[in-house]
C-alpha cells in the first residue's frame, strides 16, 4: 500500500476533552461524519488509543495521549471545510463556534463569506462558502 497522510489529533483528557466527546460531535455535525475505528486502551477502557473518522470527505485519526504534554492545537494548523450553501455555512458555525471562540467572524473578506473558528476542543475550522 502507498503512503498516506492523515491529519492527526492528540486530545490531552486531563486538560480537557477526549478524543470520543470530539468525534461524537463533529460526526454528528456532517452528513457523511463516521467513525470508522476505535481502539481502546487496555489500562483505561474510556481512552482512546486509536480512532478513525470521517468529517466532511476528510479522514482523521486521533487519540488521547497517556502523557500530559505542554503543547496543545493551534489555529496555525485548521481544518478547512468547503460548505455547499451559506445555510450550511451558518449551522457549522453556529455549532462549532459554542464553547468555543471565533478569529474571524462570518463575512466576504474578498473571496466570498468566510468564517474562522476555534471549536470547544480548541482545534481550528475554516468555513468557506460559494459567493451568493
Amino acid at each position: 500500500m502507498p503512503a498516506r497522510a492523515l491529519p492527526f489529533l492528540t486530545f490531552q483528557p486531563p486538560r480537557g476533552p477526549s478524543a470520543s466527546e470530539a468525534m461524537e460531535f463533529w460526526t454528528s455535525l456532517f452528513d457523511d461524519g463516521e467513525i470508522v475505528s476505535v481502539t481502546h486502551r487496555p489500562d483505561d477502557p474510556t481512552a482512546v488509543a486509536l480512532a478513525e473518522f470521517v468529517v466532511a470527505g476528510q479522514r482523521l485519526r486521533c487519540s488521547d495521549s497517556p502523557p500530559v504534554h505542554q503543547w496543545d492545537f493551534s489555529p496555525a494548523v485548521s481544518l478547512w471545510v468547503d460548505c455547499e450553501s451559506g445555510d450550511e455555512q451558518e449551522r457549522l458555525l453556529a455549532a462549532l463556534a459554542t464553547g468555543g471562540r471565533e478569529f474571524m467572524p462570518l463575512d466576504d473578506y474578498g473571496f466570498g463569506p468566510f468564517a474562522w473558528v476555534e471549536d470547544r476542543f480548541g482545534v481550528s475550522w475554516q468555513l468557506a462558502a460559494p459567493a451568493a
